[in-house]
């Protein structure tokens, strides 16, 4: 008789922090029907009312108080600088870890953290939620076989109106960078690593960045980054203004281009010149629907049935990008014409 949901083993997940997205996280999770979860929140009638919506039992608002019960992993949803301190408090228990993008907003602590996982061989992976998405996990399949050549360019136009989305975003971590917040940090993070997963690790990166519209806020709205994936040039440019919430992210290779289009929910490709774009389609009832293939993919990890999307290696490059696109835009290098 072919197992049921309801005959697989239940996961007990804490989730710690539940804004924006770690409610989302919550309630993604849930939707898997195969985890059983707690949460953990300072602001307890945050961490009350989350936990009455989905009915949860299980609410602390101390980590101490939630590490006195036990965890099969634990997903860290707090603002970036607070993500390393939590990860080694639970990494010391020996519980799994995702951990929400970015990884940190420095470097401090991240060796240790990285020594300890080793040491225990904890599966710890951070959510880059976009590698979930299977029109680019399709799209990089086909890349990898080869069939398009050696990839040869990457530019990525991302751009969306960030108030209509996240009216609060004046008032949370955003309008600070050393808790996470500005463009870099908050979006390009996840366009980065999209082009980290299809062409290897970044290695050089050139960044121009500007608070232009945004109200109630200092941090970069705007950024154009040039960057090199080693000996592929990239382009990576986004605003948080714009009336089209549209991220495209497209490979031009040998053989043929390949585009990412997450507003569509679609990848394609064009292997002859002047040709069609041959399109797959991979439409969604909901968000939420995209989120539940992250936490699946975590659950599956956890389960020991493949390797996490977004390794913890592979997370802090990308916070070393970060950095360094961070470091570029406040040296302004610019050369008078």
């Amino acid at each position: 008789m072919a197992e049921t949901m309801m005959d697989k083993k239940q996961h007990r997940i804490l989730v710690v922090g539940v804004g924006s997205i770690g409610e989302r996280h919550v309630r993604c999770f849930l939707a898997t029907g195969r985890v059983a979860v707690g949460i953990c929140e300072v602001n307890e009638s945050l961490g009350n009312t989350v936990a009455e919506r989905y009915g949860l039992d299980e609410v602390f608002s101390a980590l101490e108080t939630a590490q006195e019960s036990s965890w099969d992993a634990v997903l860290i949803a707090t603002p970036a600088h607070t993500h390393i301190p939590i990860a080694l408090a639970v990494a010391k228990q020996g519980i799994p870890l995702l951990i929400e993008k970015p990884l940190s907003t420095s470097l401090e602590g991240v060796d240790e953290l990285h020594a300890l996982v080793k040491e225990k061989n904890l599966l710890t992976a951070v959510s880059y939620n976009y590698r979930a998405h299977p029109a680019l996990a399709a799209m990089k399949a086909a890349l990898d076989t080869g069939r398009f050549g050696t990839p040869k360019q990457l530019y990525a136009l991302c751009g969306q109106n960030f108030a209509t989305y996240r009216p609060a975003y004046a008032d949370v971590y955003f309008a600070d960078r050393a808790q996470g917040g500005g463009a870099i940090q908050d979006s390009l993070t996840h366009i980065l690593n999209m082009g980290e997963w299809l062409l290897g690790p970044a290695t050089q990166v050139l960044a121009d960045a500007s608070h232009q519209v945004l109200a109630g806020v200092n941090v970069e709205d705007t950024v154009h980054v040039i960057a090199r994936h080693g000996d592929v040039p990239a382009i990576y440019t986004m605003n948080m203004y714009q009336q089209p919430n549209e991220t495209t992210l497209t490979v031009v290779c040998e053989k043929g281009t390949l585009r990412f289009e997450v507003h569509r929910c679609r990848w394609s490709w064009m292997d002859t010149v002047d040709g069609q774009w041959q399109e797959e389609d991979f439409a969604f009832q909901d968000r939420d629907d995209w989120y539940v293939l992250n936490a699946n993919a975590f659950l599956d990890a956890l389960e020991g049935t493949c390797a996490p999307l977004c390794s913890l290696e592979e997370g802090i490059q990308t916070l070393c990008c970060n950095l360094a696109m961070l470091a570029s835009a406040d040296a302004t290098p610019w050369r008078d014409v």
